[in-house]
């Protein structure tokens, strides 16, 4: 048998205050390696675990972690599925953390899954199957991801976990967003929403998941307004976790996005120094893009907001959804300024256009042939590299008029028509 060190308080104590790392990990292993399965034996190596979860994590030893996992499976097999569930779930995230463990980290989640379905152990197989998906989803494998969750979906179906079906549904919605299929997008968010129904109680990390989703889903389709009051219906739920959740900040930065899409930019700026100043935190960088972009849209400034996408690229890459409206907010902001510039013209060469607005000739004659296909402007763009803008000659009153006449003299003519078939029948 391995040796092994009393599962203690004392012995917990006796890791904390050792300063040597390899040391340390030596005296949690120790711990795990205590024959005892009391219930204070299993509740101080639950605690050895999650300390030495965190110094392998701080190491970026992934390996270690992956063989912690099989290590602990008998240490599994004498705690309940939800404590299992939670344990493995730690140490699956600690292996995330580390860079460019990704593929580990989906391999280990199989490994678990095959345990799990050979000890039998449905519910936590479920989970795990559940995880695994999600990690798929992240490592953009959907497809495969879509095949899990289609077997799992009839399978908890069947078992009728309306929790777990929530957390199945809502990662099928965000799948299918990923994939660009709206329609199937919003009918997972329904049927989420309808087992949350059924549920006798959701968990207030579960409901601000669905409003989040939501508030995404209502952005597609450019609906701004009720996104905007998702967003905050998400925000107050992660708020009201203890927790630390970092949804709270992601549907904090849609909020604040969907302000800027409606015209309220000016905002984000108060909204900001509110929420921080009351939580006492110092505003987190990731929404100083939002700031600036905002400050850009309210001086409708392009070299501003083209700033903007330069110095936070990164920041805007890890989140496609904020970069797509962002492009979306800055098409609509070049098309207001190619719009006031080109007022006082009936015909302007190109590359005047683009010398005022200082952009490149080819993307300003590309907007200006976008805006014209979709009549957003009346105009051509003639082979000498001109825009002719034509005249916006009003309709007449008078044609109007005829029109109604018409349409009143037609429905005497039907009135008199009536009323002559009755008096000859």
């Amino acid at each position: 048998m391995d040796s092994y060190l009393p599962a203690t308080g004392g012995t917990m104590l006796l890791a904390e205050e050792t300063q040597d790392p390899s040391k340390k990990v030596s005296i949690l292993c120790g711990v795990l390696h205590d024959p005892s399965s009391s219930s204070f034996t299993l509740s101080i190596k639950e605690l050895a675990i999650v300390n030495l979860t965190e110094q392998f994590m701080e190491k970026n030893r992934a390996v270690d972690l992956c063989s912690l996992l099989t290590h602990l499976r008998f240490f599994f097999s004498l705690i309940p599925t939800a404590q299992t569930a939670k344990v493995m779930r730690r140490v699956i995230d600690s292996v995330g953390v580390i860079p460019g463990s990704s593929d580990l980290q989906i391999i280990i989640c199989k490994e678990m899954v095959q345990w799990a379905r050979a000890e039998r152990r449905s519910l936590l197989r479920q989970r795990l199957e559940a995880r695994l998906a999600a990690l798929l989803v992240e490592n953009k494998e959907y497809w495969e991801a879509l095949a899990l969750l289609n077997g799992l979906i009839k399978e908890v179906r069947r078992i009728d976990n309306k929790l777990l079906l929530v957390e199945i549904h809502l990662l099928e919605s965000k799948l299918h967003v990923s994939l660009g299929c709206l329609r199937k997008a919003n009918a997972a968010l329904t049927a989420a929403r309808t087992a949350a129904n059924s549920a006798v109680r959701v968990p207030q990390d579960l409901q601000g998941a669905m409003e989040l989703q939501n508030g995404i889903l209502r952005a597609e389709d450019k609906d701004y307004k009720t996104a905007h009051h998702y967003f905050g219906e998400a925000f107050v739920c992660f708020c009201s976790i203890k927790e630390v959740d970092p949804r709270e900040v992601l549907s904090l930065k849609y909020w604040l996005l969907c302000k800027i899409m409606v015209g309220q930019g000016h905002l984000v700026p108060g909204i900001l120094s509110r929420v921080f100043f009351t939580i006492g935190f110092p505003v987190p960088p990731v929404l100083a893009v939002l700031t600036q972009a905002a400050d850009a849209v309210c001086r409708l400034s392009l070299q501003s907001f083209k700033i903007v996408f330069e110095r936070y690229k990164p920041e805007l890459e890890e989140d496609p959804f904020v970069h797509r409206h962002l492009s979306f907010l800055h098409g609509n902001l070049l098309e207001r300024n190619l719009r006031r510039l080109i007022e006082p013209f009936s015909r302007v060469e190109i590359a005047h256009v683009s010398e005022l607005i200082g952009l490149p000739v080819h993307h300003v004659e590309r907007k200006l042939s976008q805006m014209i296909l979709d009549r957003k402007l009346a105009g051509k763009l003639d082979q000498s590299g001109c825009l002719v803008i034509f005249d916006n000659r009003k309709t007449a009153a008078f044609y109007l008029s005829t029109l109604q006449t018409f349409f009143i003299i037609g429905k005497v003519v039907d009135s008199l028509y009536a009323r002559s078939a009755k008096i000859i029948a």
